[in-house]
This record gives structure tokens, sequence and C-alpha cells, in this order.
């Protein structure tokens, strides 16, 4: 298992160690694995090759309307979950100018995170995460891959889920948010570092990435041995049309997207104008060519980049 810092209250107020990230999936760490993970987050945190916590510091981005209900969240109080969570949608958001999304209320849940597709009385959007504690690299996990979902589905306008009506290639929204994750986590080992919430908890800052890179390095999220990705996705793509929530191979999947969205973060635009077909048999070139289509003209190469890892035409 991974052994984290200890990391203090945001009010001083008490000190709660952190004994592990603990992983949704239940998975853990060998001792050796957790030390290989961490002696590549120095070369990680400096990368030259990623832009995204480098081109417009902290400060420069507009706080995000979040909300969170106290309660079931164990030992993580209110207010220092609102910090990690304000943290981790300004990683998305500031590659997002212009956008509008409704006031986003945090509860908690036991089964699984999750988008609500009913909005509430107020008009906000309601996102329940399951982790607990201060394990602040699963909240952040959780609610990228969540603040992913709102952003596609609840900006510009009154777009909602439509969760009845079965979606053949709702399996590309859930890897776009999957690479949401993966990208703020390595996103907030960089600026933790530079500029934490409280000071205190810039010591925290690699294990984001720790668990960012644990997700990347899972056996089951990597391809087969002398298997290219377009191969390996036409082999696959029915199983995803069919399972669109097969996390392993979302996690393929995003593993193609996250350089792009890395070297080019305002791709995370693009997000605004993707729309879940009114037709759930679109073919998947019909709903790449689609979004472009919706897109403005700065965003429309950055939707054909994607298409392109599927060498598909948009």
């Amino acid at each position: 298992m991974l052994i984290g810092p200890v990391i203090s209250s945001a009010r001083g107020q008490r000190i709660v160690p952190l004994r592990r990230i603990c992983f949704c999936w239940r998975l853990h760490l060998s001792s050796r694995a957790a030390i290989t993970v961490l002696t590549g987050l120095a070369s990680l945190l400096g990368m030259t090759t990623v832009q995204a916590a480098d081109e417009i510091t902290v400060s420069e981005s507009q706080p995000i309307d979040i909300r969170v209900e106290a309660g079931g969240f164990a030992g993580a109080s209110a207010a220092d979950i609102h910090a990690v969570l304000q943290s981790t949608a300004r990683e998305l958001w500031r590659h997002c100018p212009g956008i509008q999304l409704p006031g986003i209320d945090v509860y908690h849940r036991p089964d699984h995170p999750q988008t609500d597709t009913k909005r509430t009385l107020g008009g906000r959007v309601a996102i329940g995460l399951t982790a607990r504690d201060t394990h602040w690299a699963q909240y952040s996990f959780q609610f990228a891959h969540e603040c992913c979902h709102a952003l596609i589905n609840y900006s510009k306008d009154d777009r909602r889920p439509e969760p009845h009506r079965p979606q053949l290639n709702l399996w590309l929204e859930e890897s776009l948010c999957e690479t949401a994750s993966l990208f703020s986590l390595r996103a907030l080992s960089r600026s933790w570092h530079i500029a934490p919430p409280y000071p205190a908890w810039g010591s925290y800052a690699p294990w984001f990435a720790a668990y960012a890179e644990q997700r990347l390095t899972l056996p089951e999220h990597h391809l087969p041995d002398e298997t290219s990705f377009v191969i390996w996705f036409r082999a696959n793509e029915p199983g995803l049309r069919r399972d669109t929530t097969r996390r392993d191979r979302n996690a393929i999947i995003a593993a193609q997207f996250l350089p792009i969205f890395e070297k080019e973060p305002r791709g995370w635009g693009v997000l605004a104008f993707f729309n879940r077909a009114s037709n759930p048999n679109q073919s998947l070139s019909q709903l790449f060519t689609d979004w472009r289509s919706r897109c403005p003209r700065e965003l429309q190469g950055f939707v054909a980049k994607l298409a392109a890892v599927f060498e598909v035409k948009a």
C-alpha cells in the first residue's frame, strides 16, 4: 500500500495521519511498486512536455461554485473537502474560458460516484462521491471524472443526460472522463507543489501523481503485447458499445487521449460541444463529425486529433 504524509486540518485543529491512498478498486501497491512510483515523481513534476500547469497560474482561474454537504465523509471536514474539490475543478475549468456551468452540490454516497441526472430544486448539479477521510487523491480522481460529465451534459444550456436511452457510443464520454481524472491528478501534483490550498498541504503534492501512475500502470490498463491501439479498438468496439463503463477499456483509451490533452489543454473546451447522439446507433465517425461541427473554429482541429486516435475522420 502507499504510505502518505501527515495531512493537517486547514484550520489547524487536528492532525490526521494519511495511512494510505484508498483506491475504490481495492487494489494496493507492493512496497517495491510504491518505491518505483515515487522515484519517478520528481521527473513527472518537472515534465517539459506537459503545459497544463504552466500556462495559467492558479490565481488567474476563477473559483467554481461548489457546496459540500457535511456528513458522510468521516474524518474530513466540509471546508477541507471544498478546498480539494475547488483545486481539482480548477485544473479543468481554467482551460474552458466562457463556458457556463451551474453550481455544484457535492454529497457522500456509499455505492459509487455519480452525477445526478436531475438538478436540485435550486437548479444546481448534484454530484455524489464515495471518498472518505483525507484521501485527497481519491476525492480528486472521482470529482474530476464527474466534473467532466457535468461539463458535457450541463454546460452552455439546459441539456441534461438521458439515462434511459441506450447510447452505443457512451463509452467515449466515459473515456473522456477517465482522461479528465488522470489529467487533473497529474496537474494537481504540479500546482500543489507550487501553491497548495494551504501551506501544510504542499507535501501531499506527489501523491496525486502516484495515484494517477498506479492507474496507468495496472496490467489490465495496457494494450496487449505487440498490439496497436487501432487493432485493439476494432476488436473491442462491440464490447465497448455493449458495456460503456468497462473501466479497463476506458483507461486504455484514456491513455491515448492523455498526452493530447496535456500537450494542448485548451482542448478541454470541446467538452461543452460534445452531445450524446440523438440517434443511439450513430457511427463513431458521424459522432466526431457532428461534434467537430458544433465547436468554434479554433477548437475544431482538436476534435479531429481525438478522432485520429481511432483512425476516423471528423
